[in-house]
C-alpha cells in the first residue's frame, strides 16, 4: 500500500515539476523575444502611398534600427532629410555612393552602372520611371525611389540640387522588414541587386524573434495543462490501485 501510494504521489509530483518548468522555460523565450524585438525593432506608420504595392499609406511596419553604413541597394529604409520636409519618409534605396543610376532602357527598366535592373515590386507592366533620368550618387549618399514610380516624390524631384537628389547615410534611421499591421508578412531583399558589388543586405532577426516568442506560448499553454493533467491521471491511478488492493482483501 505505501510503496503503491509513493509511486502515484512521485508521478503527479514530477507532472507538477514539469508543467513549471516548461511554463518557465516558455516565460523566459516571449519575454525574453518579445524585449529582443523591442530593442531591435521600430514601429512605424507609412504616411503616404508612395511605397504601394509593397506598403501602402496608413500600413504599421516594423523596421530594424541600423546604421547608414549598413544599409545596401534594394532595402526599403525610414530616413528623416531636412531637403524632403525634415519629416520620416519611407523610400528604397536603389544606389549607393560611386554609382550612376540611369532611366530607362529600351524595356523600361532602370539601370545601375550600366546593368538594367529587375524590380518585381512594382506595378506590373509599369515602367521604371515616367520620365528619363540620370543621376550620379556621391559618396556617402543614397539614392531613393518609391516603388509607385509614378506618384511617388523622391529623388527624380530633388535631381537639381547639389547632391542630385541622394541624401546622406546618416539620414536613415531604421530598415523596414516587415509590415505588421494589416498582416502583410516579411519584405525580402530583391535578387536583382545581388549581382552588383556590395550585394544585398541580411534579413534581420525578426523571424527568430516571433519564433522564440511563438515557442514560449506553446510551451506555456502547454505546461498549464500538463500540470493538472498529469496531476489527475496520477489520482486516479493510485484510486484504481487502491481499489483492487482493497478488493483483494
Amino acid at each position: 500500500m505505501s510503496a503503491t501510494g509513493s509511486t502515484g504521489d512521485g508521478r503527479g509530483r514530477l507532472g507538477s515539476k514539469l508543467s513549471g518548468l516548461a511554463v518557465a522555460v516558455g516565460c523566459v523565450l516571449f519575454l525574453g523575444g518579445f524585449a529582443w524585438a523591442a530593442v531591435v525593432y521600430r514601429p512605424y506608420t507609412v504616411p503616404t502611398e508612395s511605397m504601394t504595392p509593397t506598403v501602402n499609406a496608413g500600413d504599421r511596419v516594423l523596421a530594424q534600427r541600423v546604421d547608414g553604413g549598413e544599409v545596401r541597394r534594394g532595402d526599403v529604409v525610414v530616413f528623416t532629410d531636412e531637403a524632403w520636409g525634415d519629416m520620416p519618409m519611407v523610400k528604397r534605396v536603389v544606389g549607393i555612393g560611386g554609382d550612376k543610376i540611369a532611366c530607362c532602357e529600351k524595356d523600361g527598366r532602370l539601370t545601375v552602372n550600366g546593368i538594367p535592373v529587375a524590380e518585381p515590386y512594382l506595378q506590373a507592366g509599369e515602367p521604371a520611371s515616367g520620365n528619363d533620368f540620370t543621376a550620379e550618387v556621391p559618396k556617402g549618399k543614397l539614392f531613393l525611389l518609391g516603388d509607385d514610380r509614378r506618384s511617388s516624390l523622391d529623388s527624380r524631384v530633388h535631381l537639381e540640387e547639389g547632391d542630385q537628389g541622394a541624401v546622406p547615410r546618416s539620414a536613415v534611421q531604421a530598415r523596414v522588414d516587415a509590415v505588421a499591421w494589416p498582416l502583410g508578412g516579411m519584405i525580402g531583399r530583391p535578387q536583382a541587386f545581388a549581382a552588383l558589388p556590395g550585394g544585398v543586405s541580411t534579413q534581420g532577426p525578426l523571424k527568430l524573434q516571433l519564433g522564440a516568442m511563438a515557442g514560449g506560448v506553446v510551451l506555456i499553454l502547454g505546461g498549464a495543462v500538463y500540470g493538472p493533467v498529469a496531476a489527475r491521471s496520477a489520482r486516479s491511478k493510485r484510486n484504481k490501485r487502491e481499489t483492487v488492493t482493497a478488493g483483494a482483501r
